[in-house]
């Protein structure tokens, strides 16, 4: 195939939080840098992003501190996460709460015209001794208002925008990645876009389980690729199931529900969190309080008909409160679970909402692949967001720490690229082969004709994952879950799509999106079985205790099948874990 070749400083693949946000710090440099997105940008999933953000600032407590932050981060991540990278997001969240400030983002206010902050699941002051308030918010909408302004101040930049156009694979060299192949879902034209640096911003991969918050473009295409050019996924067994997905619809409700004071309650009345974690209560890790709630449905005491969910109350809130910092939540409620929180609680169960693994990177957002044991930077290509392993959420991410992880990476990944262009970045020059060799998933769906239907594979797919790698794991459910991942992967091979046509073709971009969603729900399925513990979100019923002695370590998974550990970096980058005192008030 004839390709047009369009050539950028940088590519940035995706248009939510963490991909505009690297392109703003490319554009204002004087860069030539261009964003792909598969939907118009303010359509990403960020903008579906309700709690917030958090920082250290100290607005609502009168005092924070980063390494309170960064203390309830390591702890939250079950030791898995890399204390570099949490240390220097942690340190660097207030400046970029200003900077999003500064760029328009509407946050809500105190009375004194301070940033308002809420209480999050997992945040405390002075180490673990009492609740925090360091979550940043505009409402429940942080994401929606994020999302605009980030755009509107790219719009500014004069970045160039590929809307609507879907990244086939990376384009990948002997020396490193060259750029991207891509398609216009307009008209269906292919193009090579050519780049000193590639930045995967692809978001998450929630649609490969059956319940998910994730919205419908939320394929793992980043994963896909990265797979894909023989590069690993790193610590894919862990998922996070957010507790307060509406039952029945898997729409989230925002922890900052219950940061606001709402609670959970069983068909008995009880705030069975109580029982759970005396301590934070409803405000516990979202992985203690998913499983507690899926224990609680499990021994039957669900509610409804069916014993199937639990109740999330609001009501004791009051209307004024509800309405003016949970007024998303209020219309949530009515339009997708037919109740009123004003007067009724809310049905919710655990839903899969995000992942923690992902595609390995070091501080820079620079990806990394492993060879004879040690670390390897990928020249030129980057990743970000909830793509992206940096590992600042190691086993169990903390609420509002998604947003923040997009903008201080994105921006980390903007600013690693422009000093290397300064320093003399160049092209990798693809040959013939290499830039065929990332058409060949297009040439098969184009060409295969009499296979089965892709919509059949999809939802038997996210039946097995839901069914025998959610929540909960055993050995025995997962050696069946596997079985039937292997039929599906052979049945995909074949499948095939009708319509050939070029203009709007959606199902070639179902189709395109399935071989990205099983290549990820593969992965998945190998680091969850390989990993005997349960840490964080990652529960099994079989190896039930965490396992520091074998398993304080990150797990890399590579298209053929092969699995390999990283070390955790377990040493800041400035503070000594001995020197992390309590401050003065």
């Amino acid at each position: 195939m004839n390709l047009a070749t369009h050539v950028f400083d940088a590519i940035i693949v995706g248009g939510g939080g963490a991909g505009l946000r690297a392109s703003i710090e490319l554009a204002q440099s004087g860069l030539n840098v261009a964003v792909i997105s598969k939907v118009f940008p303010t359509r990403s999933h960020t903008v579906s992003a309700q709690g917030g953000i958090n920082a250290a600032l100290g607005n609502n407590d009168g005092y924070d501190d980063w390494r309170w932050h960064m203390y309830d981060t390591v702890t939250g991540s079950d030791f898995l996460g890399d204390q570099d990278a949490i240390e220097y997001m942690c340190k660097t969240a207030p400046e970029n709460i200003y900077e999003l400030e500064h760029m328009g983002l509407p946050f809500s206010r105190n009375n004194d015209g301070k940033i308002y902050q809420r209480a999050f699941g997992g945040a405390t002051r002075n180490y673990g001794a009492e609740q925090a308030h360091r979550t940043c918010c505009a409402a429940d909408r942080t994401g929606h208002a994020m999302l605009h302004a980030l755009y509107q101040k790219n719009i500014a930049e004069k970045t160039q925008f590929f809307n609507e156009w879907f990244a086939l694979d990376l384009v990948k060299t002997d020396s490193g990645i060259a750029g991207v192949v891509a398609m216009s879902i307009e008209t269906g034209e292919v193009v090579f876009l050519k780049a000193r640096a590639t930045v995967l911003a692809t978001g998450g991969a929630g649609r490969i389980f059956q319940s998910t918050t994730n919205a419908l473009i939320n394929t793992g295409d980043g994963f896909g690729m990265t797979l894909r050019a023989g590069l690993p996924l790193q610590d894919m067994e862990f998922w996070q199931f957010h507790p307060t997905g509406i039952y029945g619809a898997g729409v989230l409700v925002t922890e900052g529900s219950r940061g606001e004071g709402g609670y959970l309650i069983n068909k008995d009345g009880e705030r069975y969190m109580e029982r759970y974690a005396p301590h934070l209560k409803d405000l516990s890790c979202r992985d203690v309080v998913a499983r507690s709630s899926t224990i609680e449905i499990r021994e039957g005491r669900g509610c409804g008909p069916k014993g199937e969910y639990v109740l999330l109350k609001l009501d004791h809130l009051g209307e004024e409160v509800i309405n003016k910092r949970l007024p998303g939540i209020r219309d949530l409620a009515i339009t997708f679970a037919g109740v009123d929180p004003v007067k009724d609680p809310i049905p919710v169960v655990p839903t899969c909402h995000y992942i923690m693994g992902g595609i390995p990177t070091n501080v820079n957002a620079q990806v990394l692949t492993v060879k004879n044991n040690q670390d390897h930077v990928v020249e030129g290509l980057y990743a970000a967001g909830e793509c992206a392993c940096v590992s600042v959420h190691g086993a169990n991410r903390l609420g509002a720490n998604s947003l923040l992880d997009l903008v201080v990476f994105g921006r980390a990944a903007g600013k690693h690229i422009q000093q290397s262009i300064r320093e003399g970045l160049g092209f990798r020059e693809p040959t013939q082969a290499d830039i065929d060799a990332a058409l060949v998933r297009l040439e098969r769906w184009n060409n295969n004709t009499g296979g089965e239907n892709v919509n059949d594979i999809r939802s038997e797919l996210q039946k097995v994952m839901q069914d025998d790698f959610g929540v909960f794991r055993t050995a025995e459910n997962m050696r069946e879950g596997f079985k039937k991942l292997e039929k599906l992967q052979a049945r995909l091979k074949t499948a095939s799509i009708k319509d050939k046509s070029n203009c709007f073709n959606t199902s070639r971009i179902e189709a395109l999106e399935l071989d990205n969603l099983m290549e990820t729900a593969i992965a998945t399925a190998y680091l969850a079985n390989e990993r005997t513990e349960s840490r964080g979100a990652h529960a099994r019923y079989d190896y039930p205790e965490r396992d520091d002695t074998n398993w304080l370590k990150h797990s890399l998974y590579y298209a053929n099948g092969e699995i390999a550990f990283r070390p955790i970096n377990m040493k800041p980058l400035e503070v000594e874990p001995i020197k992390l005192q309590a401050r003065e008030q």
